[in-house]
């Protein structure tokens, strides 16, 4: 092998294109430069790091405005100038992005999987009429998309593969 050639193994890391403020507290918009979501534009919310670790302190009380968020060292990281320690990796943010759900990824979610409105209101334990709006509208909130993605692994199990049986009659 010469000194030139490079090697890959596993999947591409996460690199950041673009990083701006959604608007919501904690939120951001960015844009993906490299990894498996290259290309899209997620909006993500942060609160589930920023208020899990004593370090981002200063961004929970407003001593380091949020807003100042900037695309850190090779797109490696969200950053905030001047604060070296408050740095969340591209890698968390493709994490919880992949945790979001948009409204047409839950509509694809009822129908790949054959879900009626009343079916899925009984495997999320919501009410039928929530489930229409997320359908259309409504902004997903984290658990349900959680609940989404964990209900696509345990939908097509029978009784004999350790899961549950899930009808759309459900």
């Amino acid at each position: 092998m010469s000194g030139t050639e490079i090697v890959t193994v596993g999947r591409r890391l996460p690199k950041l294109a673009t990083v701006a403020p959604a608007g919501k507290p904690f939120t951001v918009s960015v844009t993906w430069a490299e990894g498996e979501r290259v290309g899209r534009t997620d909006s993500v919310d942060l609160a589930p790091v920023i208020f899990t670790f004593k370090v981002f302190r200063p961004l929970r009380d407003g001593t380091v405005p949020f807003e100042s968020v900037e695309i850190g060292e090779r797109g490696a990281a969200l950053a905030w100038a001047g604060h070296p320690d408050l740095e969340i990796g591209a890698e968390s943010v493709e994490e919880l992005a992949a945790e979001t759900m948009t409204n047409h990824d839950f509509a694809a979610f009822l129908k790949r999987n054959r879900l009626t409105l009343d079916a899925a209101a009984a495997h999320l334990g919501i009410a039928r009429r929530l489930v229409a709006y997320y359908a259309k509208e409504r902004e997903i909130p984290r658990h349900i998309a959680l609940a989404c993605r964990y209900l696509d692994g345990e939908i097509d199990k029978g009784p004999g593969d350790g899961g549950r049986a899930v009808s759309e009659a459900a």
